[in-house]
């Protein structure tokens, strides 16, 4: 798994390779202004040729004559000191370059202050702001083609929302191209926007938008096209806005040794599947019996897709528990998957005197009655691994500390939005309250104390899903950039995700592992089918999914 700091942990990392003599910090901003030059030319190889000197202005050019443009925009702190770099070396290539600062010269960093005064040898600095108003505006004559424009404004460790956010005219101006310009060569409408660590305004912690109480609240989002970040991804690269506002996010190394700030503790990593061959000379139980209950009649479909999920994933039986007024529909759309009439918590508390049936799951269609709780506090007294999804999460939203009472480390529960507002109200409200101050309280923050409240593994749905554990351990499955798969937003993939995980926990995984292997197998199934998708072809890609991994 790949670490995904903070702001806190990246500044940590970067003063103890400082301290240590291994680096200063005017190398490292070195190394990040040429690792952003980099990025941009792998992204687009057609403006990485050399064209001697800067051109003369371009008011005075044809269009077939018009050099590579860049507008860098510095902001107050190191992230501005990157952008100062990567001005210097795109005018060495000779690009026709102008620098605008947000902020008082005066006022850098020691770093950024030496890099402007470098760039100052070779050109003048711009104050980004003239009597409150943006002094930079994109003027169609001059910034189309072959121009980018370099937000180097913030970036990572923003903690306030950036004063006269709404007058980045550029913003709309650059949003309205897109639109209605027609691609141009390579594919891609100009000008191109490049963020240096972060889309400035986003907070590093949390992946949302910083914004002000106070009016005006009508803020311009910079959207980036390409994202060059250092050392590690950071949070915002995976959560909430931050993947939306990134584009594509390319991580370069800036030389620090250090893979982690070991003082801070870790916080999160990025979801890998564990992945276990079936061996040899086993038998079906060997691979662990798995219980999906299923809801009455008409009620039905949840579950067995839960079941086939479970099934597919490669636990050796299933089995789906279904109240007598279910058997028959039940029985007409099952084959592989085994069938058992149970009616009440008593039916069910008798089956599981059964030790082989070695991972449960309860919820999917189920309905939200008091048979559903009695249920669930007869599954969850057996203490073995156990998901619990949809209605079995539902049903204790009026008192969901009965619930948090019975539960043990075994289980795994798994909400999405709505369901972990009715579990837990006030770590939800403070999720959704307006990020006005960063670090903001982040979905990663809410699902560790979620599952520390819990006792037990939250797996907090949605295409930025965060995995935690009670001791602290989390992931994050981020479902962005090439694993984005929308077409997961349909009725039934969640139960199809509950079943997946009921079946690696039948097969031995612990409920971390069978997460977080879950979620990441549950992406790549939807990427493997694609556009079209519907609950039932998930479970059906896993065999091509399995090939993939090289099972």
């Amino acid at each position: 798994m790949t670490e995904l700091l903070t702001a806190a942990q990246m500044r940590a990392i970067e003063q103890a390779a400082i301290e240590s003599g291994e680096v200063t910090g005017l190398e490292l901003m070195e190394r990040a202004g040429q690792g952003v030059v980099e990025a941009i030319f792998e992204e687009w190889p057609e403006l990485a040729d050399e064209r001697g000197p800067a051109p003369a202005p371009p008011e005075y050019l044809g269009k077939d004559e018009m050099p590579r443009r860049a507008v860098v925009l510095c902001g107050p702190g190191n992230n501005g000191g990157d952008g100062f770099v990567v001005a210097r070396l795109l005018k060495e290539r000779g690009w026709a370059v102008e620098v605008f600062l947000y902020g008082d010269p005066e006022k850098l960093p020691p770093d950024a202050k030496v890099n402007y005064e470098r760039w100052r040898e070779l050109g003048p600095v711009v104050p980004y702001f003239d009597e409150g108003e943006s002094a930079f505006a994109i003027d169609p004559a001059r910034y189309r083609e072959n121009t980018l424009i370099v937000d180097a404004l913030f970036g990572a460790g923003l903690t306030r929302p950036v004063e006269k956010f709404n007058s980045f005219g550029w913003v709309t101006q650059v949003a309205e191209w897109r639109l209605k310009e027609p691609l141009r060569k390579g594919g891609f409408p100009a000008p191109r926007v490049v963020s240096i660590d972060l889309p400035s305004g986003v907070c590093t912690d949390s992946g949302e938008i910083l914004r002000s109480e106070k009016p005006p609240r009508e803020y311009e989002e910079i959207r980036a096209d390409l994202t060059v970040t250092f050392h590690r991804k950071k949070l915002a690269h995976a959560l909430a806005s931050g993947p939306e506002q990134s584009g594509k996010v390319v991580v370069k190394s800036i030389g620090l040794e250090t893979g982690g700030s070991t003082e801070l503790g870790e916080v999160a990593k990025s979801a890998q599947p564990k992945l276990i061959r079936k061996r040899g000379g086993r038998h079906k139980y060997t691979h662990g019996h798995a219980l999906v209950l299923s809801g009455g009649h008409g009620k039905t479909g949840a579950a067995r897709l839960a079941a086939r999920g479970a099934l597919r994933i490669g636990a050796g039986l299933v089995t789906v528990g279904s109240p007598r007024s279910a058997m028959f529909e039940n029985a007409a759309n099952l084959t592989a998957i085994m069938l058992r009439q149970i009616d009440g918590a008593h039916g069910l508390a008798e089956l599981l005197e059964d030790d082989r049936l070695s991972a449960l799951c309860l919820g999917p269609g189920m309905g939200r009655g008091a048979d559903t709780q009695a249920m669930v506090f007869a599954a969850l007294k057996e203490k073995r691994p156990t998901v619990l999804d949809a209605d079995a999460l539902t049903r204790f939203e009026l008192k969901p500390e009965a619930l948090f009472d019975a539960l043990h480390e075994n289980c795994v529960l798994t909400p999405h939005g709505g369901e972990f507002a009715r579990l837990f109200p006030d770590i939800s409200e403070k999720l959704n309250a307006p990020a006005t101050t960063g670090p903001a309280y982040s979905k990663v923050d809410a699902t560790r104390e979620a599952a520390k409240r819990a006792g037990c593994v939250v797996l907090f749905k949605g295409p930025d899903t965060v995995i935690a554990a009670p001791d602290g351990r989390c992931s994050v499955n981020s479902a962005h950039y090439e694993r984005s798969a929308p077409w997961l937003a349909t009725a039934g993939s969640g139960d199809v995700l509950a079943g997946f995980i009921t079946g690696l926990l039948a097969r031995g995984f612990s409920p971390m592992q069978a997460s977080e292997t879950a979620a990441y197998i549950h992406v790549e199934c939807a990427l493997n089918f694609g556009p079209g998708l519907i609950a039932e072809d998930l479970p059906e890609q896993i065999p091509a999914v399995f090939r993939k991994l090289g099972l």
